[in-house]
């Protein structure tokens, strides 16, 4: 039997599994707002089991620009042992498919570390561009510089 992939929403009483990941899979301490940004973001973030097993998440912050909304993909991780199985896809088509079925989402977009280029080309593989540099965005990992990747979205009819 093959092993299935399930998301589940995150909230006050599962957050725990969310810093449990963030804390093995990312270089960067987040704080209450992170979590707070999370949580409030609802459908927009995320935990995946595989096999019943929390494994990745993504963690998104809506954010209003203009007249139009944008989500901001804050974190997006896979346990190591668990990658190249579809999860991270899975979690980046349910941000994708939900943003384009609400009418107000213009785009969404994200902050990679300039070296991570396993990231940049999975971003890549689902029509995100670098359309920014940004030096010294991290204060402490290095190297400190990160390139903002962004697509447009499209509201399907």
């Amino acid at each position: 039997m093959a092993a299935v992939i399930s998301l589940d929403g995150v909230r006050d009483k599962n957050v725990m599994q969310l810093k449990k990941l963030n804390t093995v899979l990312f270089p960067v301490h987040y704080n209450d707002k992170y979590y707070a940004d999370a949580i409030a973001s609802a459908d927009f973030t995320k935990l995946a089991y595989f096999s019943d097993i929390c494994v990745g998440s993504i963690a998104c912050r809506l954010e209003k620009i203009g007249g139009a909304m944008s989500v901001y993909i804050m974190t997006l991780g896979v346990l190591a042992p668990y990658r190249g199985l579809g999860i991270g896809t899975t979690l980046l088509k349910h941000v994708l498919d939900l943003s384009e079925k609400k009418n107000n989402i213009s785009k969404i977009y994200l902050h990679v570390q300039t070296n991570n280029e396993d990231a940049i080309a999975f971003y890549k593989k689902f029509g995100f561009e670098i359309v920014d540099t940004i030096y010294n965005y991290y204060a402490n990992i290095s190297p400190p510089d990160c390139y903002v990747l962004s697509k447009e979205v499209h509201a399907k009819k």
